[in-house]
């Protein structure tokens, strides 16, 4: 796990030290045992390769970068891990290709000089990486299929660049910070970020998930990203349902068993829910005699608290367990460094209980971890997508169907037979229903707090960015979404935030269930063995791991996680809120008489609380620390 960092520029090396070396020393948490950068000039001008190392596999100082192939032709910076990297060794030896190292980013360089961009789909891990090609004078930006490690670029006046973080991108750019608007809307009002390739900064994009980004650097110019994978949201698979489960089971023991590759301490992120159980467990089952440590944010003295359940899995797997706690004070002190370490606003401050985790991590000596993030998004998890599977029903015209459904799935925790139909209305409902809906449930497309004038100034469009309705998701509403999920609104920004916090700790997060052979197996089957008819959410993963997970883990029937007491929090330092919240007055689209009217009725018990008390501080703090030219 590293941290990447350089690009291309019509000028000399004399004036790219600086600005390269100041970058560099911001990807600094991200690896801390070695770095390198190199400088290759080019016709036009300059391209710079920087990297700043965590090493994992191969402590040597064979996996230094950026690494060259023998020839000169490629030079490669890569942060993250490819976990098949052996089997590919095997696989490039017989076709003549000499090893100098065990690295995997070595297998990766040679994979990519044997075969280019069809080297992607054969590579099970995660990964951003760069390759400049001296002999096409091209460099080639790409991420992995579902944005686990980040890339961040900019296309400038005097060249381009890349980066792992966008504090270290803005050290090497000379345009002024100007808020993305838009983006910074999208947010405040409807909670969406990391869903699209704009970020919160104009002219800083994302590449997205799955993505290929090539520039020639005799022109500047920049093709159009080019997909190399893309969620297939059609039924392919014939499996019986006891088939599906046999399958999974052996493809998840089989991701696990890969991700367990390292050179150093590792152990696991454990919330006491079903995913990261499993992973727990799956650990135990297939190394009887590793040495397992777990890291677990408890919620002490609330109903949130998983407390139970993660001493359930530690006792059942024989693993050591490591808790951490935290309160208000606790995130008041910590707010702006996590923040700072995140980059961009995020969702709620369930985060800071995700961070404290893996500082909890690293305090002990443990520098790999795995994590249960992307099953969700896989197996349709969280409260089932039920307004999608509703909407499957009705393709197929089972209206029966439908209403049996709909009570089944209200059974459960925290559902009920009207929210079930809410979730329809949701995605259903024309654009202009959909907003008068918004509006009565005080939930306003331009709700006062906001400056109507500075928005119509910025450009800003007033809306919400609703996915379609796809013919060819036809009766495959849940699928479809999943598929959605996993690239654009959804998972990107819970696996921003797992890297970042990760990385702000130098801990290396894996995600055994993020792999193409489990995707492309668990999109390809029928909805009703992800949730059931009966409701229940990952009906075939609960099947897949009888006799590996405890069965009282798998019966559960709420969803915790690493859930944080936000109301309690948040309300319990209202009068720092309200001091932090008086910076308001610097960002334009902001009402800050109106804003503060609004959070004082939430504190004093005149208004519900939601998650917009966290968004207005999260973004004001953000705004602040970001320093905008203005």
């Amino acid at each position: 796990m590293c941290g990447i960092a350089g690009g291309f520029w019509n000028q000399s090396r004399s004036d790219l030290d600086d600005r390269i070396t100041h970058a560099l020393a911001l990807l600094k948490h991200r690896g801390p045992n070695d770095s390198g950068i190199d400088y290759t000039p080019v016709t036009s001008g300059m391209v710079a390769l920087a990297h700043t190392r965590l090493s994992i596999i191969d402590l040597s100082a064979g996996g230094h970068q950026p690494m060259m192939t023998q020839d000169g032709r490629y030079a490669m910076v890569f942060n993250g891990e490819v976990y098949n990297y052996k089997e590919l060794r095997n696989e490039l030896i017989s076709l003549g290709h000499v090893f100098n190292s065990q690295s995997d980013t070595e297998v990766l360089l040679k994979a990519w000089a044997q075969w280019g961009p069809h080297c992607l789909p054969n590579l099970e891990g995660m990964f951003a990486f760069v390759v400049h090609d001296r002999h096409s004078n091209t460099l080639t930006c790409v991420r992995d299929a579902f944005g686990i490690k980040p890339f961040f670029y900019s296309l400038q006046s005097d060249g381009f660049i890349f980066a792992s973080e966008q504090p270290a991108l803005l050290a090497m750019r000379h345009e002024k910070r100007v808020p993305d608007w838009q983006r910074c809307y999208d947010y405040l009002v409807h909670g969406d970020y990391d869903s699209q390739d704009r970020t919160f900064i104009e002219g800083v994009k994302h590449l997205l998930p799955g993505s290929l980004l090539e520039i020639d650097l005799s022109s500047i110019q920049t093709a159009l990203p080019m997909v190399w994978w893309r969620p297939d949201f059609r039924q392919t698979s014939d499996l019986s349902f006891s088939q599906a489960a046999e399958a999974l089971r052996e493809q998840f023991l089989q991701n696990v068993r890969l991700h367990l590759r390292s050179d150093v301490a590792i152990g696991a992120a454990l919330s006491g829910g079903i995913d990261s159980s499993a992973v727990v467990c799956a650990m135990r089952h297939v190394e009887p005699d590793l040495p397992i440590n777990t890291f677990s944010y408890i919620a002490s003295g609330t109903e949130l608290s998983e407390e139970k359940w993660v001493d359930r899995v530690n006792a059942f797997t024989g693993a050591k367990a490591h808790k951490v706690t935290a309160n208000g004070a606790d995130l008041a002190s910590d707010l702006d460094t996590m923040i700072r370490s995140q980059g961009e606003p995020f969702g709620s401050t369930s985060i800071y209980a995700q961070y404290k985790v893996f500082q909890l991590a690293r305090d002990n000596g443990v520098t790999v971890t795995l994590d249960g993030q992307g099953a969700d998004e896989l197996l349709a998890g969280y409260s089932g997508y039920p307004g999608h599977r509703l909407l499957s029903l009705w393709d197929e015209k089972s209206f029966l169907g439908m209403n049996r459904f709909a009570r089944n799935w209200s059974a459960w925790p925290g559902r009920s037979y009207k929210l079930a139909w809410m979730h329809l209305a949701r995605i259903g409902l024309p654009e202009d229903l959909y907003r008068y809906a918004r509006k009565a449930t005080g939930r306003d497309f331009n709700p006062a707090w906001l400056s109507a004038s500075a928005l119509r100034e910025t450009g800003v469009e007033l809306r919400e960015d609703r996915p379609s309705i796809s013919a060819q998701g036809k009766g495959r509403r849940v699928v479809e979404n999943l598929a959605r999920a996993l690239q654009q609104r959804g998972l990107p920004e819970l696996l921003r935030h797992g890297d970042r916090n990760s990385m702000q700790f130098s801990v290396e997060s894996r995600v055994p269930f993020l792999t193409l052979p489990m995707a492309n197996l668990l999109l390809s089957l029928p909805e009703n063995y992800l949730i059931s008819d009966q409701g229940e959410t990952k009906r075939v993963f609960r099947e897949a791991m009888r006799g590996i997970v405890p069965d009282d883990v798998l019966d559960r029937r709420d969803k915790i996680g690493f859930a944080t007491p936000e109301k309690d929090w948040l309300l319990g330092m209202a009068p720092v809120i309200r001091t932090w919240l008086q910076d308001s007055e610097q960002i334009p689209v902001l009402n800050r008489v109106a804003l503060l009217a609004e959070f004082d009725l939430v504190a004093a018990g005149k208004k519900a609380f939601s998650w917009q008390v966290w968004r207005w501080v999260n973004f004001v703090r953000w705004y602040v620390q970001t320093g905008f030219d203005t």
